[in-house]
């Protein structure tokens, strides 16, 4: 378990390695290519350290590296504010976002898809503007309804939830624990209008809603939330995400992400199936 820069430098570093030995290179002509020292080479690939956005693009083009969205997302493993990709849009906020959840959001806006278990609130991308409020304020603690830094974590919240209408869209898997449904946030109005949203929400074509109810009894998710991030161009870019109050942690292992990947699947399995799951969503709203 390791914290966001971490991981992002070890993936980063296998991922260019994986490159350079499919380009037939040995990291001292990869380092001769490009003018550097061979341990520099070295450093980066094993995560030792950083690596600037403009490197990436010399050592991409160094192994002819063509695909625009596979360099885009090594760009973002590095640190990139810009490039051919989704506009990276957090960085406006850097004075208010942690960064750890700037690490967050720029995994989440480059990964195809994202599987998620929630035992406490609606996920985020999912969320009506008063009930992000509701939860933001809940979450930061000792702020008003007035205060500007408020208002500008809600608008990232809701800013995030761009990635569902992207092209290609994020592809959302999410299982809800039935504590969700019930938690009043906001009050009664906001909560009723926040589950009728999850029904809206559940018939998109890229969202896959299912909930887990109370008669499941106990189960492989009870010990707390978390977040699974697949890309499309590969793999050994997957992650795990455990939040914590005051950080996340990064799970990169292959056993770590088969035993979550293993979780989330049985999860599915006792849950309500889709269908079940927006007819008993809107059956909770309508008692709302």
């Amino acid at each position: 378990m390791q914290n966001g820069p971490a991981v992002r430098r070890r993936k980063l570093g296998a991922e260019l390695r994986a490159l350079r030995t499919g380009a037939g290179l040995t990291s001292g002509e990869a380092a001769r290519l490009v003018g550097w020292h061979q341990s520099k080479v070295s450093r980066i690939e094993t995560g030792a350290s950083g690596v600037k956005p403009a490197d990436v693009r010399l050592l991409l083009d160094a192994y002819g590296v063509a695909d625009s969205q596979l360099r885009e997302l090594l760009l973002v493993l590095a640190g990139s504010d810009g490039g051919a990709g989704r506009h990276h849009w957090w960085h406006a906020y850097r004075g208010v976002l942690p960064p750890t959840y700037r690490d967050f959001i720029s995994l989440e806006s480059q990964a195809s898809a994202m599987r998620t278990l929630e035992t406490s609130v609606v996920p985020g991308l999912l969320q009506t503007p008063e009930y992000a409020r509701a939860v933001t304020r809940a979450a930061v603690g000792g702020l008003d309804e007035t205060d500007e830094r408020l208002d500008a974590l809600v608008e990232v919240r809701l800013a995030r939830q761009d990635v569902l209408r992207g092209e290609p869209p994020l592809e959302l898997s999410a299982v809800l624990d039935e504590a969700v449904l019930h938690r009043e946030i906001g009050g009664p109005g906001v909560m009723g209008r926040q589950l009728w949203r999850l029904v809206e929400a559940g018939r998109l074509p890229q969202v896959r809603l299912q909930v887990l109810p109370f008669r499941a009894g106990a189960h492989i998710g009870i010990t707390g939330p978390f977040v699974i991030f697949l890309f499309s161009h590969t793999s050994d870019l997957d992650v795990v995400v455990l939040d914590h109050l005051t950080s996340s942690l990064y799970l990169e292992r292959k056993e770590d992400l088969q035993a979550y990947s293993e979780a989330f699947t049985t999860l599915q399995i006792h849950a309500l199936s889709p269908e079940e799951s927006l007819d008993y969503i809107a059956g909770i709203a309508d008692g709302a």
